[in-house]
C-alpha cells in the first residue's frame, strides 16, 4: 500500500513538474516573442480605462498575443496604474515588455504641424485639418473668438498675427486652446524687449508692430527686401500717404476670388489702405521673425514706391516719376 502511494505521489509530482515546465515555457515564449501587427495600428487608451480593457484592445489590434497574460505581466511589474492615456501607433514588432514600457512612458502619437510665414488664420485652420489634428471650422471659430483673444492680452479682435510661424510637435488630445497658447508663447519669445523698444522709437506699439510686419510679410518676395519694403511703408506713414498695400485690400474682401479689381481698390473697408491712411486695425497674416525685425528696423532709405518685377523681387523708387516709369517697364509691358 505504501509503495502504491509513493508511485501515485511520484506520478503526481511528475505531472505537476511537467505542467510547471509547460507553463514556464509558455510564459517565456510570451515574454520573449516579439509580435508584429499585420499593418500599422492605432490604439487609443482612454482616460480612466482599465488595464484589462487596454490589454484586450492591444490583442484585438494584433499588438500582443494574449490579453490575459499581458494583464498578469502588468500586475507583476506593478504598473497597471501607471500607464498614460492617449493614442499609440504600433507598426514594428515588439515584445510585451517593450509594449508595456511604451505605455508607462506615455510614448503616444505626436502631431507635427508646420505653419509657414504669412499664413492667415484661415490658412492655419486648413493646415490643422489637413494634418488630421481637428476640424478647421472649430479651430477658426476659437482663433476668431474676441473674448478669448482678450484673455491672452491680444489687442486685436482675433488671434490673427499672433500665431508664430513654426513647426510644432504636440501630443494627440492637445486642445485647440492649448495649441493657440503654444503658438502665442512662441511669438512672445521673439518679441524681445530690444525689438519692442526699437519699435517704440518708430512710434509703433506691440500691436502696430505685428500689423506692419504682417503687411511686409505679404508684400515681400524674399527676406532680403523686407527692410526696404519696411522703409517704404515707414516713409509713407511719416508723410501721411496711404500705404496702398494690395494684400490689405485683399484681406478685407469676403470670399476673394484671386482677381483684384479697381472696384475692390475703391470700395471702403477697414483694411482698404488705398482709401484710408495709417495702419489697418490689425494684422492681415502671421509674420515671421524676419518681417518683425524689418518692421522695427527699416532700411535707411528714402524709397516710397515699389513695384513687382515679376521674378519675386521689386523695383524701388524715391519719386512718383521713377515709379511710373518702373510700372510701365515691369507691369504694363508685361
Amino acid at each position: 500500500m505504501a509503495l502504491r502511494t509513493r508511485k501515485i505521489l511520484l506520478i503526481l509530482f511528475t505531472l505537476f513538474g511537467i505542467a510547471l515546465v509547460l507553463i514556464g515555457a509558455q510564459v517565456y515564449s510570451f515574454l520573449t516573442t516579439a509580435v508584429a501587427p499585420a499593418e500599422t495600428q492605432l490604439v487609443e487608451v482612454e482616460p480612466g480605462s482599465s488595464f484589462a480593457r487596454t490589454a484586450l484592445a492591444l490583442q484585438n489590434a494584433g499588438v500582443i498575443s494574449n490579453a490575459q497574460r499581458f494583464s498578469l505581466l502588468g500586475r507583476w511589474r506593478e504598473v497597471t496604474e501607471k500607464i498614460h492615456a492617449g493614442e499609440y501607433f504600433f507598426e514594428q514588432s515588439a515584445t510585451p515588455d517593450e509594449i508595456l514600457a511604451r505605455l508607462v512612458a506615455g510614448d503616444v502619437r505626436k502631431y507635427r504641424l508646420t505653419i509657414p510665414e504669412g499664413f492667415t488664420l484661415k490658412d492655419i485652420a486648413r493646415r490643422v485639418e489637413e494634418a488630421e489634428v481637428g476640424s478647421a471650422d472649430q479651430f477658426l471659430k476659437l482663433a476668431q473668438n474676441t473674448e478669448l483673444a482678450r484673455q491672452f492680452d491680444i489687442e486685436g479682435e482675433t488671434f490673427e498675427g499672433y500665431l508664430f510661424p513654426e513647426t510644432y510637435t504636440f501630443r494627440a488630445g492637445t486642445s485647440f486652446e492649448a495649441l493657440l497658447k503654444m503658438m502665442l508663447a512662441q511669438l512672445e519669445t521673439r518679441l524681445t524687449p530690444e525689438l519692442l523698444e526699437q519699435a517704440g522709437k518708430l512710434n509703433l506699439n506691440r500691436h502696430q508692430l505685428i500689423t506692419l510686419a504682417s503687411i511686409i510679410e505679404k508684400e515681400a518676395g524674399n527676406k532680403e527686401e523686407m527692410p526696404l519694403i519696411s522703409a517704404a511703408f515707414h516713409n509713407r506713414l511719416r508723410i501721411g500717404m496711404p500705404l496702398q498695400a494690395d494684400p490689405t485690400v485683399i484681406y478685407g474682401i469676403v470670399d476673394f476670388d484671386g482677381n483684384l479689381t479697381r472696384k475692390h481698390l475703391e470700395t471702403p473697408t477697414a483694411y482698404n489702405t488705398y482709401r484710408m491712411r495709417g495702419l489697418p486695425p490689425g494684422p492681415i497674416a502671421n509674420p515671421g521673425l524676419a518681417a518683425l525685425t524689418a518692421a522695427a528696423n527699416p532700411a535707411e532709405s528714402k524709397v516710397i514706391f515699389f513695384v513687382s518685377r515679376g521674378d519675386g523681387t521689386h523695383q524701388f523708387s524715391e519719386t512718383l516719376a521713377e515709379h511710373n516709369a518702373a510700372v510701365h517697364r515691369f507691369q504694363r509691358r508685361r
